[in-house]
């Protein structure tokens, strides 16, 4: 099996998210990986989609594991 290839955003918008984002979502990755509930949790908390707090960890090489649907 192998693993996709995300290509990363150049999405202004997504880049100023990483930008903000970035201490929260170290705090809370294991190994450069963060829970998929965290992720949400965190897209909740600063009001952006879910797609867009994907990107933004994807901009700072953050894995999301843990996944609920199993997609990660």
């Amino acid at each position: 099996m192998t693993r996709a290839v995300w290509k990363k955003s150049d999405d202004p918008k997504v880049k100023e998210l990483a930008e903000r984002i970035e201490g929260k979502a170290r705090k809370k990755a294991v190994e450069g990986k963060i829970k998929c509930a965290e992720a949400f949790a965190l897209a909740k908390e600063e009001g952006v989609s879910i797609m867009n707090i994907g990107q933004a960890l994807n901009l700072l090489n953050i894995k999301i594991s843990s996944c609920q649907l199993g997609c990660f």
